[in-house]
């Protein structure tokens, strides 16, 4: 009979050891962003994937002596943020090297971050501000002056990026770059001059003259790219992000990833990351394409990291270009109906509904052709959308990812648009109700901020950073709308929606405690919130207190 029982108990052991969590969170208010939107009060995890979730009473049960308890105290959980459209690769090699200037609150308070960089960094050393600031952010409602960056910087050169027309530079800096005349600028650059006409050390110019400008500055070392992504993703999860979407873009050559693929190999990644590659040559996009992905097929890589497909310029040609000749569509269309047959994702940049026919047409050709619908395309940013173009992406199987640009642009769009137009920008109610899946994000960090929580925050009160209230309740999402674009709608992009971006038993881990009631705090605080403990795949990757023991 004994060795019958015990028998039994060997054949029952895997079940009852599976039933076991090696993580529960408890007597909290979980946001699963399931279909139903439901609220349950426990999560319990196994092997990196939520096993159960319920009530607080029934996922004790699931306890073991090993298991780690983890009491909420009535604190909010949300799946990991993911962001649909986040220039993450870029911005973390440079992130150990550069200040920040990302949300702050005044002037002075930007220049004290220059002032203390410049105690702790070595006499000659480049402080270099990158961009994700505006203006409107400050109380003082203005640039900062050559003179006070020098005062605050007085023996390292200082370089300092707002958007892609502007940058700021001390004599110092111009003397590190060897810029002494406007023929020294990179072409379609030129000098800021006063009213006296004098130069007041800042250039302006277009985006390719600022960005030939930046490329001059100083690149991080191999081990400051490493740090940075380190820190970078970091600074990503405290914010409750577990995910990003790359779209590639401008200034990210395949030279560009090792400090990525490092992390990766070493098992030191704490985000999410899918990415796609851009075309970086004029004229040569379509064999560097072919070159880059010859052993690199849609979705290589694992759930870490993998690639996912191309974006978000495709070739210089069309990027920007509202009225394309029939010769740059021809070579346009060469590049998209191979990567249709290759079957990749494909994410494109476009920023008026007035020209956005050019590219669905092109699509739609293909579509006959080639279908597309399974492939996910998706197009960037078109704050304007209508629901004409909406109808037809929806045909294509197409999404969008909507970015918080506006947040920073919003006055500009209205002085270009009119404030009838700003009201319904971004229409992403209209986008539901036809079902274009939308997914959530930023454009960080040279034109904006990375924070996912601005960007919610303004996805719900329309509030340029400035103040200027400008969307209008039509197109206006509610609270559990705006965080299914910031989790579960992102998932989409990457194929992933059936392993993360919400709460339901069989997904991964991925997820946020935070410091605030994201469904109950006033919208003015939604900014503020933050994560005092972020999870990927089970994993603690980001504890405050009261969590920095577990």
């Amino acid at each position: 009979m004994k060795k019958f029982l015990l028998f039994i108990f060997l054949a029952m052991a895997p079940q009852l050891c599976a039933q076991t969590a090696d993580t529960v969170l408890l007597n909290g208010k979980v946001l699963t962003v399931d279909p139903q939107f439901s609220i349950q009060e426990a999560i319990a995890i196994r092997d990196g994937r939520i096993s159960a979730v319920g009530k607080t009473a029934d996922l004790r049960k699931l306890a073991g002596p090993r298991t780690r308890v983890i009491d909420l105290q009535g604190r909010t959980v949300i799946p990991g943020l993911i962001d649909s459209h986040l220039h993450g690769i870029r911005a973390a090699l440079s992130f150990s090297t550069e200040v920040n200037w990302i949300g702050a609150p005044s002037l002075d308070d930007a220049l004290g971050k220059i002032r203390q960089a410049a105690r702790t960094i070595k006499p000659g050393a480049w402080l270099i501000v990158a961009g994700g600031w505006n203006v409107q952010q400050f109380k003082e409602k203005r640039v900062p002056t050559q003179a006070e960056l020098i005062a605050a910087a007085p023996n390292n050169p200082v370089y300092v990026q707002l958007g892609y027309g502007w940058a700021l530079m001390t004599p110092a800096g111009f003397k590190a770059l060897n810029i002494s005349s406007e023929a020294d600028l990179p072409q379609g650059a030129r000098f800021e001059m006063s009213a006296a006409g004098k130069p007041t050390g800042a250039i302006t110019g277009g985006q390719n003259a600022i960005i030939a400008l930046f490329d001059r500055l100083p690149k991080p070392s191999a081990e400051d790219e490493v740090e940075g992504t380190k820190l970078f993703f970091r600074e990503l999860n405290r914010l409750g992000m577990t995910g990003f979407v790359d779209p590639g873009g401008n200034n990210l050559f395949p030279t560009d990833y090792p400090a990525l693929f490092e992390l990766w190999r070493g098992g030191q990644m704490t985000v999410r990351v899918d990415f796609a590659l851009n075309g970086q040559t004029p004229g040569k996009e379509f064999e560097e394409y072919q070159q880059w992905t010859r052993l690199l097929p849609m979705g290589f890589g694992d759930d870490m990291l993998k690639f996912n497909g191309i974006g978000e310029r495709i070739t210089w040609d069309m990027n920007n270009n509202e009225k394309p000749s029939e010769a740059q569509k021809d070579r346009y269309y060469e590049i998209i109906k191979w990567a249709a047959q290759q079957g990749m994702a494909l994410t494109m940049h476009w920023t008026r509904d007035a020209s956005v026919d050019e590219l669905l047409s092109l699509f739609e050709k293909l579509n006959r052709e080639v279908p597309i619908a399974s492939l996910r395309w998706s197009i960037a940013h078109l704050n304007d959308a209508s629901e004409k173009s909406l109808q037809r992406m929806k045909a294509l199987g197409m999404g969008w990812t909507v970015q918080d640009a506006m947040y920073f642009g919003g006055e500009q769009f209205v002085q270009q648009n009119g404030a009838e137009a700003a009201r319904r920008a971004p229409p992403v109610n209209t986008a539901k109700r036809i079902g274009v899946p939308v997914g959530a994000g930023t454009d960080a960090h040279r034109v904006a901020s990375y924070n996912p929580f601005t960007a919610l925050q303004w996805f719900l009160d329309g509030k340029t950073v400035g103040g200027a209230a400008i969307r209008g309740p039509e197109e206006t999402p509610n609270r559990a709308d705006a965080l299914r674009f910031y989790t579960i709608g992102s998932a989409w992009f990457s194929f992933d929606e059936n392993k993360r971006g919400s709460l339901e038993v069989g997904k991964f881990a991925d997820l946020a405690v935070l410091s605030k009631d994201y469904m109950t705090v006033p919208i003015e605080q939604i900014g503020s919130i933050e994560s005092l403990l972020t999870m990927v795949g089970g994993k603690i990757v980001y504890a405050a207190a009261p969590y920095q023991n577990h």
